[in-house]
């Protein structure tokens, strides 16, 4: 009986393991598509989608270990994430922003690593004006 319940447990393990590892490329939000590791900083930089949807200002810059927030004035759900789409693999303390509706606003992890992200609206990924950047230094 001890063995069922090993087995049991062990493949409840391996199938959670399975579903968290696989992603896919559907563009259906995420609460979190995987934000890095540690958790959010100072802020350094506010980035607004207006409500006419456009990123403002497309580009700001933060010091290192500091967080972005991300303001959304616009009238439709936007999930903001690192590039490039659908990876979202360049800079993933961005991804742990979740999706902002309406009048929400969510922050980045620390980005601890000086360099310039690019970011894009996952939901709406060939919108360039919900595309801009972020430069760590």
């Amino acid at each position: 009986m001890r063995y069922t319940y090993i087995w049991k447990l062990a493949g409840i393990v391996v199938g959670l393991s399975l579903a968290a590892a696989c992603g896919g490329s559907s563009t259906a939000p995420s609460s979190n598509p995987g934000g890095g590791t540690g958790g959010p900083g100072p802020v350094g930089a506010t980035m607004t989608i207006d409500a006419n949807g456009v990123l403002t200002p497309s580009s700001v810059t933060i010091n290192n270990g500091e967080s972005v927030r991300f303001v959304n004035n616009h009238n439709t759900p936007h999930q903001m994430a690192s590039d490039p789409h659908p990876a979202h693999t360049d800079c993933p303390p961005i991804n742990a922003l979740p999706t902002l509706g309406p009048g929400q606003s969510g922050q980045t992890n620390a980005l601890t690593t000086s360099r310039t992200c690019g970011v894009h609206d996952h939901l709406n990924d060939s919108n360039a004006s919900l595309r801009g950047s972020i430069v760590i230094r």
